[in-house]
């Protein structure tokens, strides 16, 4: 696509970004929830001004003593992923259409919605770090070291600043966290650990709540520029979701960090192949690709290319192999 033929389409996806504001904004007061009365990570950790507070975190690493350490490995890294709050926010500020007053404190529902989105986000982040830290099970250090490094390091979702594409991105990513930490949560239940499994739950109710907004806002880009939508989805698509947290060993003494992370992932079953794949194909259904109607030459083969695409990644999932041997990190 030429320079110009680009500069008309972001401008078109930042008109039709603008016609959202409103949804949006409704999205920040009726789907993301009020500071004062949801949950907080000190609800689910021990109080430290309570005379039984060493007795709770004893009983807090008895639990976690069950936890298998591909588990408490994975956990970690889905911790890592979320404290990158910093360059999230960012990037979803720097996209064409979101934010062009440039200022955080605009009551534009866009603006709001990176705020307020971020600011649930960050519990998450904050209480799964000082659990962690209160098994005593982790390197923290080395922790602490791989989340500098990330942040310093930056996040490219690889969306060309596109809001459309954008909107694909995090609808796909926030559905891949939730199953993410549903799975650790089913994996901490049958380890013993009760209380972790609830805060994995919890967490995955976040991300749930996220996911049906990112959902519903690209399914009204469908409904205004369904041509536009479905060319977006097949460019992201065709270049892969980028995880959040890969760029989490660049630069440092393990620069294959997120690879390992990622090869444990798949194979204790928290995040595969599979999900990848069943993940396009609820898209693909959500947004009902196959029966959209009135699409340009361009997004009608996009169409076909999306409609056969799950199968083509459940293919490969099957004859994909959970590695042999894995290398840990961030363990005592």
């Amino acid at each position: 696509m030429k320079s110009g033929e680009i500069n008309y389409e972001l401008e078109k996806n930042m008109e039709v970004i603008s016609q959202l504001d409103a949804l949006v904004g409704d999205a920040v007061d009726n789907i993301l929830v009020d500071p004062d009365t949801c949950w907080q990570p000190s609800d689910f950790l021990p109080d430290l001004s309570n005379p039984e507070a060493l007795e709770d975190i004893k009983l807090l690493q008895q639990r976690a003593e069950g936890i298998p350490d591909t588990v408490l490995t994975s956990l970690i890294g889905n911790m890592i992923t979320e404290e990158a709050l910093p360059s999230y926010q960012t990037y979803f500020n720097l996209l064409e259409g979101i934010n062009d007053e440039r200022s955080l404190v605009s009551p534009s529902g866009w603006v709001r919605w990176s705020k307020s989105w971020t600011a649930e986000e960050n519990r998450h982040g904050d209480l799964l770090n000082k659990y962690l830290y209160l098994t005593g099970r982790v390197d923290m250090g080395a922790v602490e070291r791989t989340i500098h490094r990330l942040i310093a390091n930056g996040f490219d979702a690889n969306t060309d600043a596109d809001p459309y594409q954008a909107m694909i991105y995090t609808s796909f990513q926030e559905r891949a966290t939730k199953i993410s930490h549903v799975n650790t949560g089913k994996l901490a239940d049958k380890a013993g650990d009760h209380v972790l499994s609830k805060i994995c739950k919890t967490i995955a109710g976040d991300e749930a709540r996220h996911e049906k907004a990112y959902k519903t806002f690209m399914s009204r880009i469908f409904e205004i520029d369904p041509s536009g939508a479905i060319l977006a989805f097949e460019k992201m698509m065709r270049k892969q979701i980028v995880m959040p947290a890969v760029l989490m060993g660049e630069g440092g003494n393990r620069p294959n960090l997120y690879k390992d992370f990622s090869e444990i992932t798949q194979k204790v079953g928290i995040y595969t192949g599979w999900d990848y794949a069943r993940i396009i194909e609820h898209l693909v259904d959500f947004w009902k690709i196959e029966n959209l109607t009135g699409l340009n030459d361009l997004a009608a083969k996009a169409q076909d290319y999306l409609s056969g695409l799950a199968s083509r990644y459940m293919r490969l999932a099957d004859r994909m192999k959970a590695p042999d041997e894995i290398r840990l990190a961030w363990l005592k």
